[in-house]
């Protein structure tokens, strides 16, 4: 228990620390666009063929347990929809970037630190935690939530695919049962969820990495703990942002 407050603790002063001696403007945009990129279009495609296959299975698996013929079969475009969006893109997408992004960024900035180019940066007045952590966690918080709206619309997709080639339901019952129970608050509620989730992945990683000790063999010890503990968080907050938003 010590620990983890121990750990906590320098967690928030790192965050603290990125606003500490900023730098130019300037800067941090070339940097966010750079790693917009690294995030946001690196991340295409496992994000596209993971949400399609995704609302795939949704909808066979939702089709399986509808063995009663008193159930309309637009129900599947219900539940494939609804669950897309509050649940099975917004955490799955991001669980897996987790494992992505967040080791990517928890290795990138421990090789820094184990290479002395964070102390390097140190001596030439320049703040390291904000000059490296803060561009990527910018660029997560804008990224991320896009990768959620393609879910999304992927997810769904897919769903509606699988469907329709395997004739487990039509076009238009599909159609119907997706538009029949949407609502605005169930977007706006995944895309809390994508938000809070990628200063999550962002932040953890980046923390991990920042105080890595020793050499190659603590960068990917540093690489797992980022993916574990994001994920970890990113379970735990799934929880607690349904049970604050969705009563």
């Amino acid at each position: 228990m010590t620990t983890f407050f121990y750990q906590f603790g320098r967690y928030i002063l790192f965050l603290k620390s990125m606003f500490y001696k900023p730098e130019r403007i300037s800067i941090y945009f070339a940097r966010i666009f750079d790693e917009m990129v690294k995030i946001g279009i690196g991340s295409l495609p496992i994000v596209a063929i993971i949400s399609l296959f995704i609302g795939a299975v949704t909808t066979v698996q939702t089709a399986y347990q509808l063995t009663s013929g008193l159930i309309a079969k637009s129900v599947i475009g219900t539940i494939v929809s609804d669950s897309s969006m509050l649940e099975l893109a917004p955490t799955i997408t991001c669980l897996v970037l987790a494992g992505k992004v967040g080791s990517h960024i928890a290795s990138e900035i421990g090789t820094m630190r184990v290479s002395e180019q964070i102390d390097a940066l140190d001596v030439m007045g320049i703040n390291g935690a904000g000059y490296l952590a803060m561009p990527k966690i910018i660029a997560g918080i804008i990224m991320i939530p896009l990768l959620n709206i393609i879910a999304i619309t992927l997810s769904i997709y897919g769903g509606y695919m699988a469907g329709e080639w395997s004739g487990i339901v039509s076009h238009d019952q599909f159609i119907s049962g997706a538009r029949s129970t949407f609502k605005g608050y169930t977007l706006f509620f995944s895309m809390i969820k994508s938000f809070t989730f990628a200063f999550i992945i962002t932040s953890v990683s980046s923390f991990h990495g920042f105080y890595t000790k020793g050499g190659a063999l603590e960068v990917g010890e540093a690489s797992t703990k980022a993916v574990v503990y994001s994920a970890v968080l990113i379970l735990f907050f799934d929880y607690l942002l349904a049970e604050l938003l969705l009563k």
